[in-house]
């Protein structure tokens, strides 16, 4: 193991799988201590927790529903008791209800707002504090490319991952002074459950195939390395930008 952000502790959201799962394993690699976030897949949580501390690493699981502010607020306090003050913000959580124009409504709008960007308004609020009394810290959005681009999720979909992005912006803007940076990476169509069983999606890659989860990780601890990069997205399409 590295020994980069030794010393750093890491909160995960969304961490027990996926990107998110990569995201953990990087940041371990590198000698950060994780906190790996869950609303309910403690059992895989718990199995990645695990593996990072029989390589040598510290982890611990926390379970949340990132899109409730009072959870949000218990699940920080949990982190500092057990591995100290939050250091690293990785907003991972996310969900992604596939509707039609005409299938869509209130509540799919209502819930995909509330998880996919309420949770990190909430979460950034909830470490800002110890980041600002260090002049320290890193932030991390996982964004997607349907920011920009038509998705094949859905509207509601698309001005969530958006407004991850004005976050973003917003957010290093005004922290940009204090040695917080905050940026976003943005990924379409990686080899994730989310894909599973979408194999023609392939044909809209220039590159061929799928992303995978460890390449997102890799464009994730870039961020968190470059104290000089603040309020940027990282699109990683396999080249679908060239369309």
């Amino acid at each position: 193991m590295a020994d980069d952000l030794k010393g750093r502790t890491a909160l995960v959201t969304g961490g027990s799988r996926g990107i998110g799962a990569a995201i953990c394993r990087a940041l371990a690699a590198s000698g950060a201590a994780v906190a790996i976030n869950c609303r309910e897949q403690i059992g895989q949580a718990e199995q990645l927790a695990g593996e990072i501390v029989r390589q040598g690493g510290r982890a611990t699981v926390v379970a949340a529903d990132v899109s409730q502010a009072v959870a949000v607020a218990e699940m920080v306090e949990r982190v500092k008791a057990g591995l100290g003050p939050i250091d690293i913000l990785v907003n991972n959580a996310g969900i992604a209800i596939t509707r039609g124009i005409e299938d869509l409504t209130e509540a799919d709008f209502d819930r995909t707002i509330l998880v996919n960007l309420k949770s990190v308004f909430l979460c950034t609020q909830a470490v800002l504090p110890s980041m600002r009394a260090r002049k320290w810290g890193r932030i991390v959005n996982i964004s997607s490319g349907a920011a920009r681009g038509a998705g094949a999720i859905g509207p509601h979909y698309n001005a969530s991952k958006a407004g991850m992005e004005g976050l973003t912006r917003g957010y290093a803007a005004r922290l940009v002074k204090e040695g917080i940076t905050v940026n976003a990476v943005a990924p379409s169509l990686i080899e994730t459950d989310m894909m599973s069983g979408q194999p023609q999606l392939v044909s809209r890659i220039p590159l061929g195939r799928f992303g995978t989860a460890d390449e997102v990780a890799k464009a994730a601890m870039l961020l968190i390395d470059n104290a000089y990069m603040t309020g940027q997205t990282i699109a990683l399409s396999g080249g679908m930008a060239f369309n």
